[in-house]
């Protein structure tokens, strides 16, 4: 049986805030990122290939806290990167996903 995880309740706060600034705004992330938002929202259990997923995200795109257009953590003129970044967990997503990655390459 594959391993799952489980999303905390700050990571679909997370999620959740970012569906409802990209309805608001109508910017940031993608249709993958807006499935992988639902998933956490609903606190869905996630695979290991899900949370590698997650982890991939983040390194990724960590540079889009950089952006000049819009703002990053702003509830009135959000930056698509920081919806995007919400839509995958935010701040918490990261961390827990980060934490999973590093013992599943342990494990592999």
């Amino acid at each position: 049986m594959t391993d799952t995880y489980k999303p905390t309740a700050k990571i679909a706060a997370n999620a959740t805030k970012g569906l409802e600034l990209r309805e608001q705004f109508n910017r940031g992330g993608t249709d993958v990122g807006v499935n992988r938002a639902k998933q956490l929202a609903e606190r869905h259990e996630l695979t290991e290939a899900d949370v590698k997923s997650m982890h991939s995200y983040f390194a990724r795109h960590e540079v889009d806290k950089q952006a000049i257009t819009h703002k990053w953590d702003s509830d009135t003129d959000p930056s698509a990167g920081y919806v995007a970044w919400l839509l995958w967990g935010g701040d918490e997503g990261k961390t827990w996903a980060d934490a999973h990655a590093k013992v599943l390459h342990k494990s592999n």
